[in-house]
């Protein structure tokens, strides 16, 4: 079976380094243009095209893939290049741009989508940290076949993944990238005997993931402790949960709630000691554990607080 590759991320390198050792034939793979990064703002190669590269696998990169868009040129060639590639399936993880209705078309057996959740809640760009975020007690993969929709699809694979009361997106992203990447393999494995069987998405229960955002990090000490806690953990490692104290920018990476009843305005500080700093929430109070100043690194409280003296009775604006 030859297929193409569609993905970007790191969560989707995952599922390419998978397919390539299972022994599939990859002609070509489609990933993102080469993006800015870095202090010195160099363009750096997506994880995807760095190990498509490193096994001389071809890769394009157009822009978009629309024929009638804003770079039908770059679409056109992309068409050109799946078009010599004949694939019988595509693969697509984390890819990042919207498969006109002739891409999904092309392939014989049509396209499949890695998906980090159970369709149909977090259809979207987001679905772990919005998982995270929500209190959602367990997630998982959803091998989907693609249609014009976002997200639509039939189900051909699903694979439950319980989510830990310490996960953070990060690490919920490495359980979930090689889950997904194992999976995929199984329905290609599947497919290719006749075995996979579709299944519409519920009606019920969907729910959109929208892309975060950098304004979302600011963290609003009105709301309870237990949702900053998993708000903390949802954007763990990007955008970061920040706050502002004394005027200065201050990232928290890890937090618990604590046990403590207080009438005092949320945003105070109601105690700082090596074992964290203690803060008034809308409900209850969040104990920070592990926090960075700007330009510095991640620090555990007792070391932050050497540094960065946090007196009882401050407010975190």
């Amino acid at each position: 079976m030859r297929i193409v590759f569609a993905g970007t991320p790191e969560f989707a390198r995952a599922a390419l380094e998978r397919l390539h050792a299972s022994g599939a034939t990859i002609p070509l793979v489609l990933s993102q243009p080469d993006r800015p990064a870095g202090r010195g703002l160099k363009l750096q190669a997506s994880p995807v095209k760095r190990f498509a590269l490193d096994h001389a696998i071809p890769v394009v990169q157009p822009r978009s893939l629309r024929l009638d868009g804003k770079y039908p040129e770059e679409a056109r060639a992309a068409r050109a290049a799946l078009e010599e590639a004949r694939p019988d399936l595509m693969v697509v993880a984390a890819y990042g741009l919207i498969l006109p209705q002739w891409v999904l078309a092309l392939p014989r057996l049509g396209c499949f989508n890695i998906h980090a959740s159970l369709l149909p809640r977090w259809r979207g760009a987001a679905p772990i940290h919005r998982a995270i975020e929500a209190g959602d007690r367990e997630t998982g993969i959803t091998i989907m076949q693609m249609d014009a929709g976002l997200d639509t699809g039939d189900m051909l694979l699903v694979e439950r993944l319980p989510i830990a009361p310490d996960d953070t997106t990060a690490t919920l992203h490495d359980k979930l990238a090689a889950l997904g990447a194992r999976l995929v393999v199984e329905a290609i494995e599947l497919a290719a005997c006749g075995g996979l069987q579709p299944l519409p998405q519920p009606r019920e229960g969907v729910t959109y993931a929208h892309k975060i955002e950098k304004a979302e990090a600011a963290i609003d000490w009105s709301h309870p402790a237990a949702a900053i806690e998993r708000r903390v953990r949802a954007f763990d490692p990007f955008p970061g949960a920040t706050a502002t104290l004394a005027g200065e920018n201050v990232k928290v990476w890890r937090s618990t709630p604590a046990a403590a009843t207080t009438e005092a305005e949320p945003g105070t500080v109601l105690s700082a000691d090596g074992g964290g700093i203690v803060v008034a929430c809308g409900t209850g109070a969040l104990r920070l554990t592990e926090l960075q100043r700007a330009g510095g690194k991640r620090l555990p409280v007792a070391d932050f607080l050497r540094g960065f003296p946090v007196p009882a009775g401050a407010v975190f604006d």
